[in-house]
């Protein structure tokens, strides 16, 4: 679990980076759905409309103390956040670091770029919605296999940092590197594979024990379910907001130069210098624990 406390991360989450700078690339998939909240009381005072010192102080230690419970499930959502995008964004300060003007001169880094082969990346996607399916879990106190009610909250309830993520995830993980069958890419790769195959995938490997299904097998029938079952909704996003691959790189053409033809080393090199999950998912927690402070105080 994480060494440091919920105020902290929240406190260091940046206000522009490659991360930040993607999501707001891509605002037009969920329109108006994201603000960059950062900063532990800033979080506070817009969620809550309050800007009474005293009273932002309870809300705020409410909110640690809720975080902090273990028998809540706010930690382990956090780590899965966290474990899931390790590793990612690593280069991230690099890139900013050789930013001409606006742009990222994408071509400085081809070097140091390895696309993932097909399953991987398909593989990846089906984990990191898994991942997310048991941190809202986590989050709303449900078990970890709520499966039901996590579609259904991803068409009523998801929004703010929630929604971006899912978008974020279906145009970087998804429509980039897969291309527009993404979804059945990912089923059919993730239904060709072994259980023992799953654990040579790193993501899986690194957060497998937060996976429901019991064993390998398990957890990889659960992870088909999941999959199955989001696919309906992913469709639909996809219908609806008009998201398609070359729309994707388009939006990301305004700060990174690259070649049509090289958009899976585009989603490799976002691997890289982004940690959306991560970002987002400090914003999500953080949300939950104020919201629920703010009833609670």
């Amino acid at each position: 679990m994480s060494a440091k406390p919920l105020y902290q991360l929240v406190n260091e989450l940046p206000q522009s980076n490659m991360t930040t700078r993607v999501l707001h690339m891509l605002d037009w998939v969920v329109p108006g759905t994201w603000t960059n909240l950062v900063g532990f009381e800033n979080t506070i005072v817009t969620i809550s409309g309050e800007d009474d010192p005293k009273l932002v102080k309870k809300i705020g230690d409410r909110a640690i103390q809720l975080f902090n419970d273990k028998t809540q499930g706010y930690q382990r959502a956090l780590w899965l956040y966290q474990t899931v995008d390790f590793g990612q964004g690593v280069m991230g300060t690099a890139a900013l670091a050789s930013l001409v003007g606006e742009k990222v001169n994408f071509l400085s880094f081809l070097g140091k770029i390895t696309p993932k082969s097909e399953k991987t990346q398909a593989v990846d996607l089906c984990v990191k919605l898994v991942v997310e399916l048991v941190a809202f879990c986590y989050i709303n106190g449900l078990p970890g296999d709520s499966i039901g009610d996590f579609v259904k909250a991803l068409t009523n309830s998801y929004e703010h940092e929630a929604k971006m993520r899912m978008a974020a995830l279906i145009c970087i993980d998804g429509l980039l590197p897969l291309g527009p069958e993404f979804l059945s890419t990912g089923l059919g790769m993730i239904e060709s594979i072994g259980s023992g195959e799953l654990m040579k995938n790193e993501k899986f490997a690194r957060v497998a024990a937060m996976i429901p299904g019991g064993d390998q097998a398990g957890q990889l029938s659960f992870i088909q379910q999941s999959m199955k079952s989001v696919g309906g909704w992913m469709e639909g996003f996809v219908s609806q907001t008009g998201a398609t691959s070359a729309k994707v790189a388009k939006s990301l053409k305004g700060w990174v130069d690259f070649s049509e033809d090289k958009l899976d080393f585009l989603a490799a090199f976002l691997d890289m210098t982004t940690n959306y999950y991560e970002h987002t998912g400090i914003q999500t927690i953080a949300r939950r624990v104020v919201t629920r402070a703010i009833a609670e105080v």
